[in-house]
C-alpha cells in the first residue's frame, strides 16, 4: 500500500506539469522519439530529457535507446492505476451524493405532508 502511495504522487507529480502532460497525451496516440516529442515546444532537448526522466521515474512513460535514437511510448498499466484511483475517488462521491440526494427527497416528502 505505502509503495502503491509514493508511486502515485510520482504520477500526479509528473503530471502536474504541462509540458509533461502535453508528452503523455502525445504518446497516448503511439511511440515518438525525444525529438518528435520536441518540436512542439518552446524549450531545449536537455528540458525535454529532464521531464522524461520524471515521466519515466513515475512510471509513466518507457524509452528505449536504438543506436543514437531514444524512442519513448506510454506505459498503460501505469495509467490504469491512476484511473483506478481516480475512480474509486469518483465512486465514493458519488454515492455520497445518492445518499444525500435521497435523504434531500425524503425530507421534503416529509415537510410536503405536514
Amino acid at each position: 500500500m505505502l509503495q502503491d502511495t509514493a508511486q502515485l504522487n510520482l504520477m500526479f507529480q509528473a503530471l502536474a506539469d504541462p509540458a509533461r502532460r502535453h508528452m503523455v497525451e502525445r504518446l497516448s496516440r503511439g511511440p515518438a522519439s525525444v525529438s518528435q516529442l520536441a518540436e512542439p515546444l518552446a524549450m531545449s532537448l536537455s528540458a525535454v530529457v529532464q521531464h522524461l526522466n520524471v515521466l519515466e521515474a513515475s512510471g509513466l512513460v518507457r524509452t528505449e535507446k536504438l543506436g543514437r535514437v531514444r524512442t519513448c511510448q506510454i506505459e498503460p498499466q501505469a495509467l490504469r492505476t491512476a484511473e483506478h484511483w481516480i475512480n474509486e475517488r469518483r465512486l465514493a462521491w458519488e454515492q455520497r451524493l445518492d445518499r444525500l440526494g435521497a435523504f434531500l427527497a425524503e425530507t421534503k416528502d416529509e415537510t410536503e405532508g405536514n
